[in-house]
């Protein structure tokens, strides 16, 4: 008989011995209020939250008690209803619906994209374009747009600048600042319609028409050459807006070449960057960029990447170079030149499956499905009572079926019959697919859609039983979206929106939210201890002068003499003041790390309890704990939890 442990709010390893009745199947390993966890099922989350997996009994412990947390709370989720909720549900919908189309293509044709993007990785082009939107959906202005782009595309082709062609006609936003040109660019960068007629052209080549759900586009080659791989940077910006005065330029000009003879005289870059950049998302983590260059999804602007790629050695800067966001300095962090086929392969896969591209498979796979399940078309007079009677109200949703008095089947799939009626009902609810053009054009582009559509409807609702992968991620996707809905209305939201019991928590707690000393003060952060005396001497000249004017006088030869900051502060936040003897008024130097700093002290505050509004995003998170514990405390006494131990602490066997 095996033993089974029985999990309690008491103990988690209290043990006791079942029937031979109530004994677990071989394949279980836990069960939740009766609800069986198989081996496999378990084993595949296990690895999946271990990078480096572990089977002894410590580590499966450890994440045993996660699991269980999860479960219980998931299960809790199930028994109030949470799956039946209709937003969930549309959530969920959306998210298999996109997992599925990885599985609703052909793998050999899918593998051929795979190698052609590796392909086209391999060379960046440059194109301009113009872009052409209808106004409406209504298909006499999809017409329209149409036919303007193509008088525009005469015009191209009759050698008349493409530049000014875009900056005269393209309704793309950007084309007064680019007149069309988009930059080198590689595969996975635009959408695929427009990456696909972009590199079938020869340098200075026109396009056909193209169409993507942004509109009708024409493009143009201008350049090409090799990937210049991927490269890891740092930048210091001082920001200058596009209409800025002159006077502003010049002072963010003079600014940037300031720091950059700091960086010349061997200041370290991250800690100019940290002090000076007016970049906020990289400025704390001393100018560091994300990666970008050849197939990445960052893009930096042409100038940027450009002095960028210019670096040949880790660790070089570039020189003080302005962009219409202001001025920069770049520094070479790593460079990375584009990786092997096999490298990228698996990346490159999850790319392709989740971009227009894959829709180029779907034909030979329907095709293979239609061969799966016996796909045969049965009676063509079905299809031509349609090609007779359609007419020019489709266009505009207002075509009916009054006259259909038969309802004979057109094909059959997989042994189901599909009628009249049924391809009457794609038709009507599916008239803005198409452009106007001949009755029989539309019914066979229709009829087409229609029996793809029901193929890979019929394939998409099989994928559980065929693909267990399929079915493990959607069940992990359920479970966390379940989770995290209920960790909402139960621990987060209630915590900020409980007003009653954060202040009965907080009142409770009032000892662990405590002020250190502080002080009131002004913080002048100086460059030279010169600068810092200069700043002492005018404070005890003038007990009115404010530090704005200090700033003024200070900064005239250099915008990097001085910087100010005023605040109350905790003493130990501030490292220069470990072992100074604060008193109010104003402080000597005190040399830190390079720097002078001198401080105005107008009060020194002991320590006292923190208000509930000054430690509130601490006190919500403390209290968020506190009522998860609880909660969690509620569901182990609420529902059972056993586990087969020969069977979890043999995981890898």
């Amino acid at each position: 008989m095996k033993k089974i442990i029985f999990f309690t709010v008491l103990s988690f390893y209290s043990s006791l011995f079942f029937s031979q009745s109530n004994k677990f199947q071989d394949n279980i390993v836990l069960e939740i209020n009766g609800k069986p966890v198989y081996k496999s099922d378990f084993l595949q989350i296990y690895l999946k939250n271990n990078n480096n997996p572990k089977f002894d009994k410590k580590s499966i412990d450890e994440y045993l008690e996660l699991y269980k947390k999860f479960k219980l709370k998931v299960n809790e989720a199930e028994a109030l209803g949470y799956d039946t909720i209709v937003k969930l549900k549309k959530e969920l919908e959306g998210y298999r619906k996109t997992l599925a189309n990885s599985y609703l293509i052909d793998k050999e044709e899918n593998t051929k994209l795979v190698e052609e993007a590796y392909s086209r990785l391999k060379t960046e082009i440059r194109a301009s374009h113009i872009l052409i939107k209808p106004k409406t959906s209504n298909p006499d202005d999809t017409v329209k747009a149409y036919e303007f782009i193509k008088e525009i595309r005469k015009k191209a082709l009759d050698g008349e600048d493409f530049g000014l062609l875009a900056r005269q006609y393209s309704e793309d936003p950007s084309v007064t600042l680019n007149n069309g040109d988009l930059g080198f660019f590689t595969a996975f960068q635009m959408v695929y319609p427009f990456e696909e007629a972009a590199y079938n052209l020869k340098i200075n080549e026109v396009s056909n028409i193209i169409k993507t759900r942004f509109g009708y586009h024409l493009v143009k080659l201008t350049d090409e050459r090799p990937a210049r791989g991927i490269i890891k940077a740092a930048h210091i910006m001082i920001a200058v807006k596009k209409d800025a005065k002159y006077e502003e330029v010049e002072s963010a000009r003079k600014k940037i070449d300031e720091i950059y003879q700091k960086l010349v005289s061997g200041e370290k870059f991250e800690d100019l960057a940290n002090n000076y950049s007016d970049d906020p998302g990289s400025s704390d983590k001393g100018g560091k960029l994300p990666e970008f260059g050849s197939g990445t999804s960052t893009r930096m602007v042409s100038e940027f990447e450009d002095q960028a790629f210019k670096l040949t050695q880790n660790g070089e800067i570039t020189s003080p170079f302005q962009t219409d966001f202001g001025f920069h300095i770049v520094k070479r962090i790593n460079y990375t030149p584009l990786a092997s086929f096999e490298a990228l392969k698996k990346e490159l896969q999850n790319k392709v499956n989740k971009d227009e591209r894959s829709k180029k498979t779907q034909h030979s796979f329907i095709n293979k499905l239609k061969q799966e399940y016996n796909y045969s078309f049965n009676d063509k007079k079905a299809i031509k009572w349609f090609v007779k009677n359609i007419d020019s109200n489709y266009y505009f949703g207002k075509w009916n079926d009054n006259k259909l008095t038969t309802n004979k089947v057109i094909f059959y799939f997989d042994n189901k019959p599909f009628t009249q009626k049924m391809f009457s009902d794609f038709l009507k609810n599916n008239f803005r697919q198409v452009g106007k053009t001949s009755n029989i054009d539309l019914i066979n582009k229709q009829f087409n859609n229609w029996v793809n559509a029901e193929i890979l409807k019929y394939e998409e609702s099989r994928l559980e039983s065929k693909y267990p992968e399929f079915k493990s991620l959607m069940q992990e996707y359920h479970d966390g979206v379940l989770l995290y809905e209920i960790m909402t209305d139960k621990v987060w939201n209630k915590a900020s929106l409980d007003t009653i019991g954060l202040q009965n928590f907080y009142s409770s707690n009032t000892s662990k939210y405590q002020w250190k000393t502080r002080i009131d003060a002004t913080i002048y952060e100086c460059q030279t201890n010169d600068i810092a005396l200069r700043v002492i001497k005018m404070l005890k000249s003038n007990d009115t002068i404010n530090s704005k004017h200090i700033i003024e006088k200070i900064n005239l030869t250099s915008e990097l003499n001085l910087k100010v900051k005023m605040n109350k502060y905790e003493v130990e936040d501030l490292p220069y003041l470990t072992n100074v003897n604060l008193k109010k008024g104003i402080t000597s130097v005190i040399p830190y790390n390079g720097k002078f700093y001198v401080l105005k002290i107008s009060e020194i505050i002991q320590p006292t309890p923190k208000s509930l509004k000054e430690a509130k995003g601490l006190i919500v998170s403390d209290y968020q704990n506190f009522l998860e514990k609880n909660w969690l405390d509620e569901l182990n006494k609420k529902y059972a939890f056993r586990i087969n131990e020969e069977i979890i602490y043999n995981l890898n066997k």
